[in-house]
């Protein structure tokens, strides 16, 4: 479960990460350390072993009679000497160009200068020692605080130091000789290996220290960032329980799962509103249907009570045929409105006048018009756009016979239409007493009706049917309105 769990393998990946950047800091740290002061160590080993080589430098034998340095022979006891003129020989080092009677002979024994002495101090057992040996293992001399039973170092080369050696808490250099003496010095550096255990354990406290602040830190990190996946899923299950008013509490909305949070709330209250909508819509279906089916079942019952006359007879079934079309014509709107939703309605797109079909929509209402003594006036310039001129004909005329049938008597309906803005703009106005504010904003919902008491034998769909239309056709169907003062419906749609 803990390797499934995304807080748990961003922590371990973080971890190893941490991890793998303190170790190679601390390790790299502590050979830098530790090369430092080697690196002197030796240099000041090889110096004193520098200082032994020349220590076993010997002088020229002499023959008995003959004088020192004898322009010519031997070696020169400084530059001034040799034959007049004559440029000093180059400075070489401890058995370089040595006469082969010299490098042959073995010394008896080995002693330093004072000024040698003084890099060797016999006193401390921390400082620089020395031991030299002769071709044949014998030791010429050591100093007092040098290690006892040391091994003698194997040299596969003379004139070069050996590579420094460890060997039980001491530092060691070799050199070799020309003659076949060994010159090892040393010291010991359990001083400096301390000093690199507590580093070492300083940088390991160090480094566990960061690595637990940097867990802790990773972990409140990632548990505020899977935070609201947590919350996401905990909504989720109350809603799919039934409880649509849950949404996600997005605080962060900069980060990625504070945005995803905002688009999923969004979209909770989109589906909560179309359960509502869809509860409110079967409630209504369910209403409309009822009364002509009670209508339909009250005649039948009545009809076979008792025996009736023809012309009874004739009077029940108009009764009935009424409320089955009253029921066909709620089916059918009911289907259309479906079909604009999955998107199945097939509209046609030709070019065509609105006005003209604004004018042939007015030749259908006059009747109507007449009846209830409404003035029709219109401003129809040719406007031309594209669409189905069937269908916003229905539009209109649902439009019309709206303004009609919510007009007071004696009332003016005024038609209008115009280009504008690339945009062929239809405009119906009557002189009604208008729509409230509080039923403006739900005047296009489905089964809604602003006036209970004014709409017997209506659904309440033609609005929403003739929205789902003009949005169809990529145009938009506005509505003002001020109580007293009539209504206007504004129908926008594009010209191409």
């Amino acid at each position: 479960m803990i390797f499934k769990s995304i807080r748990w393998r961003l922590q371990m990946w973080y971890g190893l990460i941490l991890v793998g950047v303190l170790a190679g800091f601390g390790f790299t740290a502590y050979q830098l350390q530790r090369g430092k002061q080697f690196r002197r160590i030796d240099d000041e080993i090889q110096r004193r072993v520098g200082e032994l080589a020349s220590a076993m430098r010997l002088p020229p034998r002499r023959e008995p009679g003959r004088p020192a340095n004898r322009p010519g022979e031997g070696f020169p006891d400084g530059p001034e000497s040799g034959r007049p003129g004559s440029p000093p020989p180059p400075r070489q080092g401890p058995f370089e160009g040595e006469p082969p009677e010299i490098m042959d002979r073995a010394p008896k024994e080995f002693h330093l200068r004072p000024q040698q002495m003084s890099l060797f101090d016999e006193s401390d057992t921390n400082a620089f020692y020395y031991v030299v040996w002769a071709r044949d293992g014998r030791e010429l001399g050591r100093s007092a605080n040098a290690p006892r039973a040391l091994p003698i170092p194997v040299h596969t080369a003379t004139l070069a130091p050996s590579a420094p050696r460890m060997r039980d808490g001491f530092r060691e250099i070799s050199l070799s000789t020309p003659p076949g003496e060994i010159l090892l010095a040393g010291r010991s550096v359990a001083l400096e290996l301390r000093d690199l255990r507590r580093t070492s354990w300083l940088l390991t406290g160090t480094g566990s220290g960061i690595l637990l602040l940097g867990l802790a830190g990773g972990w409140w990190i990632a548990t505020r960032a899977i935070q609201p996946i947590d919350e996401i899923s905990s909504t989720a299950v109350q809603i799919a329980a039934g409880d649509l008013s849950k949404r996600i509490n997005a605080s962060d909305t900069d980060s990625e799962l504070g945005r995803l949070a905002g688009v999923l709330n969004s979209t909770f209250a989109r589906l909560e509103a179309a359960f509502e909508e869809q509860k409110q819509f079967t409630s209504d279906a369910a209403h409309e249907l009822r009364t002509p089916v009670s209508v339909v079942l009250t005649q039948t019952q009545m009809a076979l009570t008792r025996e009736r006359t023809a012309a009874e007879y004739r009077e029940t079934i108009e009764s009935c045929q009424r409320a089955a079309q009253r029921m066909r014509g709620l089916i059918e709107s009911l289907l259309e409105l479906a079909r604009f939703d999955v998107g199945q309605e097939q509209l046609k797109r030709v070019r065509f006048d609105l006005s003209r079909t604004a004018q042939d929509c007015i030749d259908l209402v006059c009747p109507l018009a007449e009846e209830r003594h409404v003035n029709i006036q219109t401003d129809l310039p040719p406007v031309d756009c594209t669409g189905d001129p069937a269908r916003l004909g229905q539009v209109i005329t649902n439009l019309l016979t709206n303004a009609i049938h919510y007009n007071k008597l004696d009332g003016n309906v005024r038609l209008s239409a115009r280009p504008e803005n690339g945009s062929a703009t239809l405009s119906v106005t009557d002189t009604g007493e208008g729509i409230s504010s509080e039923d403006l904003p739900h005047i296009f919902k489905r089964f809604y009706r602003a006036d209970k008491s004014r709409t017997r034998g209506r659904t309440g769909l033609g609005l929403a049917i003739s929205k789902a239309i003009v949005e169809s056709h990529g145009g938009t169907l506005q509505v003002a309105s001020q109580p007293g003062e009539g209504t206007t419906f504004t129908l926008k749609l594009p010209i191409d």
